[in-house]
């Protein structure tokens, strides 16, 4: 059941991780922030499972990932059910909607990049767990470990003030190529995670 369980969300975090990158190409907005709903429960789901695996041995390092993980998922969810309600439905005032809407890049969206901020330490220190016995496993921890160094742009970015722009709507192709590279990024993390905890059934 443990090894079912990480392996459903390596499966969810492929799915979603997909389903993201279509739906920026597509220009179908909705969708990404229901898919960002998801995603964490997916990563939760993964991270524990390579807890599992490893909390015998580097058992500090296993429990911060899934701590920075918990609290990916509770930023991260709170950010997109916040836009798929209160900002979906409308009504907001000018200085509520600047604040929220995560497309305005306020207070919302710097939370959204803390978030995955968040996301980063938590990849780091699972891929410190993970062993390198195979090809793909190794290619797996490097992914997770260099995945890391997003820590520092996520926390950085937002007090620069270079989001400043959207807040009157002025957004680019920039950020969602941006996006889409992550995505070109992360997806192999899943495809290999799901391979990793299918192996582990052999």
């Amino acid at each position: 059941m443990n090894r079912l369980i990480s392996k459903i969300g390596a499966g969810i975090v492929t799915v979603t991780v997909t389903a993201f990158a279509v739906s920026l190409l597509a220009d179908l907005i909705y969708l990404s922030y229901l898919v960002c709903l998801i995603l964490p429960i997916g990563y939760i789901m993964l991270a524990v499972g390579f807890y599992h695996e490893r909390k015998g041995e580097n058992s500090t390092a296993c429990v911060l990932g899934v701590v920075f993980a918990v609290i990916y998922a509770v930023i991260i969810m709170l950010v997109y059910y916040a836009q798929l309600t209160a900002v979906s439905f409308g009504g907001l005032d000018e200085q509520a909607s600047m604040l929220l809407d995560f497309s305005r890049g306020g207070l919302i969206f710097s939370y959204d990049l803390l978030g995955y901020g968040m996301m980063s330490l938590s990849t780091f220190f699972i891929g410190l767990t993970v062993r390198g016995k195979n090809g793909t496993d190794k290619v797996l921890k490097y992914l997770l470990l260099i995945h890391g160094l997003f820590f520092f742009p996520c926390l950085i970015m937002p007090m620069t003030g270079m989001f400043r722009n959207m807040a009157d709507g002025n957004t680019n192709g920039a950020g969602v190529m941006a996006l889409i590279c992550w995505c070109v990024y992360f997806l192999p993390v899943g495809i290999l995670s799901f391979i990793h905890f299918n192996r582990k059934n052999d």
